[in-house]
């Protein structure tokens, strides 16, 4: 405000302000309609409370047109939220409703939906998330009385002034439609909005919403999301995302009218250096069910690796986890140098296959925990909190910690499992790539490590990246072709069977002789010349000498190095990691017994019906888990609790054989019941 500018005004200046008679401003006045303060007998206005109170009494349908954020020059935003706030303004400037924006995890998708609605929405906006998680952020984001997470106040995207009455954010928690009507933004997930469409989609009319905004929009293409679109055909649609295609590999709907790529983001500092390591073996021991162990060179694996059997049978190799185990760790804690408390998350195959990774990192010191949506909500809040807290090194999760987890302490992702298709990928990458320290993209602590087996060939998932960061016509190709692995005839049938081990070859040894390294994202060398000149040229230094610089600094893409040394094995931690091992397979066996025979777990056919098995329990788990270690205990030859760490890793590779003699002895008896007591 200008120092000769009123901030007090009398009624017949607040008024002519106003455009409104001295009589109506009065009566509003009187009545606390509009704000005023008496002072010896006289109204008096303060200008900033009207300026509020005309922008806050302005229609819903022009409140994101008329109110002025600063956004364009605003060095507050990071360059993709400016940039692309600019490209959907033209978009939809030119006639078109359906804009795709594409910027990485970590460059600010929260704050871009935040940004979006003004100067482009004549009404409300819905924003939808994908999960509960996100939903929160977006709301923290957007909450105007939330002074320490507004992303407005935070920014100065919006003033004090401007944000005295609005926008005023709200989601579908209450149950009330009163308050959608209220607000400006509405912010829920999915589920909520379409699942029950007679509570919520049916109530609101077509013209409800202006502007629908989708985060994580690669789920956009599911029926339900559809729906919820499609109720609001006139509304103007932007879908954000990570990546522009879904995870069965159909592209996503809308023109892409702005995409910030990974290589931008790093070298901003908006997100982690990644490289990524792929542990190379110079032979591979492979033992089939039908013949003689095989051995494989390491240009065997080359050629193999594409195949799905074996890049499975490396996934679930006790040999091959080890030597993934300890590569990971030996890259957690030469990022530990710098005083730092970084942590790792491992996917796996399926939630035995990480407890079986999980029990690897804890033999070697580490505190492990595994995660996975079988688990109840309390465990994982539980195993959750101590990864923020600092307690666990190691997380192993199963289809866990999508969208939305936001933690920058994991910074080295090991993978026990095979990605048939980037998307998926990219996403579990994308738990590590956020921050430590922002903004600063040669900060040590903003390193990143993938870690895997070069025999599960997802240096093919990254070359399939690179081409995507390159925007490589025939990348694009195969991505929309549909093309996936056959689906084995008997998963299609829905015959399959529990087993007590999996099914295919077994990895019996390898000899790993280097670790493969590379790049993650690959800046091209212009670009990174120009960004170190420029840096040069900021701290008083030549620029001219970055040419050189450059020259020295040069890598080849794939690099060799010598493979991780193994970290040590205590003795006790190992016995004690067997024996929760073998507790833990004897309540899977008892499980996949149940399955063979076709009985619920909680049923009582066991203790109840087939009595000659001789064994009494509440239900049919029980018993089956009482018949399981009376098998292991036989096989053992004495007391679990006096059995050595090799007699227990015995019994663990050979659990078939275990199984076998007692789904051969249940089924008996199940048909010799069945037999006697024909069903009428």
């Amino acid at each position: 405000m200008n120092s000769g500018e009123k901030t007090w005004l009398t009624l017949d200046e607040a008024a002519a302000h106003l455009g409104l008679g001295k009589t109506v401003l009065y009566s509003m006045a009187r009545e606390g309609r509009i704000p005023a303060s008496k002072v010896a007998q006289k109204w008096a206005f303060e200008k900033a409370s009207l300026d509020a109170w005309m922008r806050a009494s302005q229609p819903l349908e022009t409140f994101f047109l008329k109110t002025d954020a600063n956004i364009d020059r605003n060095n507050a935003l990071r360059e993709p939220q400016r940039d692309a706030y600019t490209r959907v303004q033209d978009f939809f400037a030119a006639g078109k409703n359906y804009a795709l924006v594409q910027i990485p995890v970590g460059c600010g998708k929260t704050g871009l939906v935040s940004i979006l609605p003004f100067g482009l929405s004549a009404g409300r906006v819905l924003v939808i998330a994908p999960n509960l998680q996100i939903k929160k952020e977006l709301f923290d984001a957007m909450d105007v009385t939330n002074r320490r997470k507004c992303f407005w106040r935070m920014t100065g995207a919006l003033n004090d002034s401007q944000m005295a009455l609005g926008p005023i954010a709200c989601t579908l928690d209450s149950g009330n439609f009163s308050t959608a009507e209220k607000s400006h933004i509405v912010i829920t997930n999915v589920q909520q909005l379409a699942t029950n469409t007679e509570k919520w989609l049916d109530q609101f009319d077509s013209r409800f919403f202006a502007m629908i905004v989708v985060d994580e929009a690669h789920h956009s293409a599911a029926e339900s999301w559809r729906n919820v679109i499609a109720r609001f055909k006139d509304a103007k649609v932007v879908l954000l995302t990570a990546t522009p295609f879904r995870s069965d590999r159909q592209k996503l709907e809308g023109d892409l009218v702005y995409r910030y790529s990974f290589r931008s983001a790093t070298l901003r500092g908006y997100i982690k250096r990644l490289r990524a390591s792929y542990v190379a073996p110079a032979e591979v021991e492979l033992t089939f069910t039908d013949k003689s162990g095989t051995t494989y060179s390491l240009d065997d694996v080359l050629k193999m690796k594409e195949e799905e059997w074996f890049s499975r049978s490396i996934a679930l190799s006790p040999v091959c986890n080890k030597h993934i185990v300890d590569s990971s760790l030996a890259k957690l804690e030469e990022l530990r140098q710098t005083g730092t408390q970084h942590q790792l998350v491992a996917v796996a195959c399926h939630i035995d296959h990480a407890k079986t990774v999980r029990s690897l990192y804890r033999e070697r010191g580490f505190t492990a925990e595994v995660l996975h949506s079988k688990m109840p909500p309390e465990a994982q809040d539980e195993v959750l909190a101590q990864l923020k807290n600092g307690t666990l090194d190691c997380i192993v999760q199963v289809q866990m910690l999508g969208e939305g987890f936001d933690h920058p302490k994991l910074s080295v992702a090991a993978i026990f499992r095979p990605y048939r298709s980037l998307a998926p990928y990219i996403q579990f990458v994308g738990r590590i790539m956020r921050v430590v320290v922002k903004n600063d993209p040669t900060h040590p602590d903003n390193i990143g490590h993938i870690v895997t087996h070069l025999g599960m060939n997802l240096d093919a998932r990254l070359k399939e990246f690179k081409e995507f960061e390159r925007d490589d016509q025939a990348f694009w190709d195969r991505v929309i072709s549909g093309e996936e692995p056959e689906v084995p005839p008997e998963v299609r049938a829905g015959d399959t069977r529990l087993r007590a081990t999996d099914a295919g070859p077994v990895v019996r040894g390898e000899i790993v002789d280097s670790l493969w390294e590379e790049d993650f994202t690959s800046p091209e060398e212009q670009q990174v010349l120009d960004d170190l000149k420029k840096r040069m040229e900021l701290l008083g230094l030549d620029p001219a000498a970055a040419d050189e610089l450059m020259a020295k600094s040069k890598r080849e893409p794939m690099r060799r190095s010598s493979p991780a040394e193994g970290f040590l094995v205590l003795p006790q931690r190992k016995l004690q990691e067997t024996r929760k091992r073998l507790n833990e397979k004897s309540h899977h066996l008892a499980k996949v017994l149940l399955n063979q025979i076709g009985v619920e777990m909680k049923g009582l056919d066991l203790p109840y019906k087939y009595t000659s098995l001789g064994v009494n329990g509440t239900d049919n788990f029980t018993c089956a888990l009482m018949m399981v270690n009376k098998a292991i205990n036989k096989r053992l030859g004495k007391p679990r609790g006096d059995a050595s760490t090799e007699e227990l890793e015995a019994v663990l590779g050979d659990l078939d054989s275990v199984l076998g003699p007692l789904s051969r002895q249940l089924r008996k008896v199940k048909d010799d019941y069945d037999r006697a007591h024909p069903k009428a």
